[in-house]
């Protein structure tokens, strides 16, 4: 079911998308492919919206920068100096994050408005990101499918083809808070991921994997999250086919659990600590799935080169429950 949600100052509509089943409510726009809103109840079964969002189109035009639940693209996370080489030529890219390129660029995807179509159980996002976009080759046919599962889980499905070689990382960035207390730093998380990707004073990798055995980074038995995250954690799974559960954060004073399963070999831990008004910082945990930042430059790390004839495909599943 959707419905207009607000127009942009060119005249262009936006819509909300209303998905419910299972106990669970999602909405989704057209604008950034964002998540709105996320309903579920808690162990006593009250309802409340667990992710951080705006109730109308103003507040996501007044305040970008955060990515509130967008559908980030055309690479989330950082590419060093804003530039990379690909088959002997190089580059250049948006600097939007001091001298790096950032989820994206100056207008990502999570600018853009999709167009949208129902289909069972949720609504399938499409638009063509023209060649040299943000400075990335190709034109890219990206679709993104978000549906509720019979559980009442959160699927959200991406694929793009491309009509010259490129790269491609994706992601989906919205923060969570479980209580719906403005607060998250007491939730618990583990997080299935024996190292992760250290970085510079930029943010960009250094190319080593670190062991966070004896770290503030092991998540791997359930600890409070607290602040001070914006880290890439190497998934243990790897690249896989399908989804395999690999995090779950949870909420001690409501019971709410969130457990995420995706195919991708890694994943950002971002506890909001920049977050500005109306929030306040450490208000939610983001855990963005993805291919590591700055692949585009290190050949080491799991590739995000797309060619023509080839499809990306990438699927993260939001679970939710109680304990």
């Amino acid at each position: 079911m959707s419905e207009l949600f607000g127009t942009l100052s060119d005249g262009t509509p936006v819509h909300r998308w209303t998905l419910e089943r299972a106990g669970v409510r999602v909405r989704v726009l057209s604008y950034g492919g964002i998540v709105q809103s996320v309903e579920v109840p808690d162990r006593d079964g009250r309802r409340a919206d667990v992710v951080l969002g705006f109730a109308d189109l103003d507040g996501y035009l007044t305040h970008p920068e955060p990515y509130f639940g967008a559908l980030v693209g055309r690479y989330a996370n950082r590419i060093a100096r804003g530039r990379f080489a690909l088959d002997g030529r190089t580059y250049a890219l948006a600097r939007n994050n001091g001298p790096n390129s950032l989820h994206g660029g100056e207008r990502g995807f999570d600018k853009r408005v999709w167009d949208a179509a129902e289909v069972e159980h949720g609504v399938r996002l499409t638009r063509v990101s023209p060649d040299g976009e943000e400075g990335f080759p190709g034109r890219l046919e990206v679709a993104a499918t978000y549906t509720l599962d019979e559980a009442g889980a959160l699927r959200i499905a991406y694929e793009a083809v491309t009509d010259a070689p490129t790269v491609v990382n994706l992601t989906n960035h919205s923060y969570f808070d479980l209580g719906g207390s403005g607060h998250a730093g007491g939730h618990e998380l583990r997080l299935a991921a024996s190292r992760l990707t250290p970085v510079d004073a930029d943010l960009i990798p250094t190319g080593a994997l670190q062991d966070v055995s004896g770290t503030r980074f092991d998540f791997r038995r359930a600890r409070a999250v607290g602040t001070g995250y914006d880290h890439n954690f190497v998934l243990d799974k790897g690249v896989t086919d399908t989804p395999v559960e690999v995090a779950e954060l949870y909420d001690p004073a409501s019971g709410r659990v969130l457990t995420v399963a995706t195919t991708e070999p890694g994943l950002q831990l971002y506890t909001a600590d920049h977050v500005g008004a109306p929030f306040a910082p450490g208000a939610g945990v983001a855990l963005e799935t993805q291919h590591f930042p700055d692949s585009p430059n290190r050949p080491e790390f799991p590739s995000t080169v797309l060619r023509p004839g080839e499809v990306f495909r990438s699927e993260t599943v939001y679970g939710f429950g109680t304990r």
